[in-house]
């Protein structure tokens, strides 16, 4: 579904720590919220082989394994610029979304403008908790993707693999985005 020529595109990453340019990302993934079987994902070769235990932990990634089988950084950002003009016809703009949008975007929005000169998705992005915070007058600690669940009932869930967490996260941008309408 396009929304007066914004298509919205949720967007995840695995990262080997907390900041961009230390720290690594590791994997992208990417659909389109509105149809999440458009999607895109990919491995990175890591930029630095500093990490966060946790976050590796996290990710179930391994830095050595992304050496030799993650694409070049500057291969996955045209790959995914690519995909992402491949969306846009008309006139159209790319709204990036995210839960927790600040930490995705800051990889994505760093990654693109180092090795490519521009961000697709521009300087801003949608972020869900913020959406949820502002239509269901909560507390922010009831923001976390668990407590939203609680809610809104998805039929998905994440797992850390960020092509299945965009997925998740369009899920629950949806349900959102219904749930604000009523």
């Amino acid at each position: 579904m396009r929304t007066n020529k914004e298509i919205f595109v949720s967007v995840d990453v695995e990262a080997s720590g907390p900041v961009p340019g230390k720290y690594s990302m590791l994997s992208i993934g990417a659909c389109v919220v509105f149809d999440p079987s458009t999607h895109f994902s990919c491995y990175l070769k890591p930029i630095s082989d500093e990490f966060i235990p946790e976050a590796m932990e996290v990710t179930g990634l391994s830095l050595e394994q992304l050496h030799h089988d993650g694409l070049e950084p500057a291969d996955a950002m045209l790959q995914l610029k690519n995909w992402v003009d491949s969306l846009v016809s008309n006139e159209e703009i790319v709204v990036f979304v995210g839960f927790n949008a600040s930490f995705d975007w800051s990889f994505i929005n760093y990654y693109f403008h180092t090795y490519l000169g521009e961000n697709p998705f521009g300087i801003a992005a949608l972020d869900i908790k913020s959406m949820y915070f502002g239509t269901s007058q909560v507390s922010w600690k009831s923001t976390r993707s668990s407590e939203i669940a609680k809610i809104v009932k998805p039929e998905t869930s994440g797992d850390h693999d960020a092509l299945h967490d965009a997925q998740y996260q369009a899920e629950l941008f949806r349900l959102i985005y219904d749930l604000g309408r009523k």
